[in-house]
């Protein structure tokens, strides 16, 4: 453990404690948080998916929004990169493509806070193994 030699180290170190107990507790449920999946392929990545997942987690820590980012893998949609999955508890999840930051930023205050739909939305053209049965 670093010493602590300053007010401005003490800072810092409580800073990064509250970042580390609010990722914990995050996690013990996060089916009862918006759940936002940026997909980290390297397509992704090479069209700024860091950028958007960045933006997000921000926003996210600076109005306490009740949500929790994750990086996935590639969803299939080299074609619309940045792409985003959101899953709003109770919702089906939507995946939206081609994001910038103001897009994302639009996601978590339209649809994330306010339930309005946006464009850009991927239609979903995939089921899952439970549903082909």
């Amino acid at each position: 453990m670093n010493k602590i030699k300053s007010l401005d180290d003490l800072r810092k170190m409580k800073q990064s404690l509250e970042h580390g107990m609010n990722i914990r507790e995050k996690s013990n449920s996060p089916e009862s948080l918006v759940q936002i999946r940026v997909a980290m392929a390297t397509c992704g990545i090479a069209a700024g998916a860091r950028t958007i997942m960045n933006t997000l987690i921000e926003k996210i820590e600076k109005e306490k929004i009740p949500a929790v980012v994750t990086q996935g893998g590639c969803m299939g949609y080299c074609y619309a990169e940045p792409t985003l999955e959101v899953r709003v508890p109770g919702k089906d999840p939507v995946v939206f493509g081609n994001v910038d930051t103001q897009v994302a930023i639009d996601i978590l205050d339209k649809y994330v806070l306010n339930g309005e739909l946006l464009d850009g939305i991927i239609p979903t053209n995939y089921l899952t193994i439970n549903e082909q049965k």
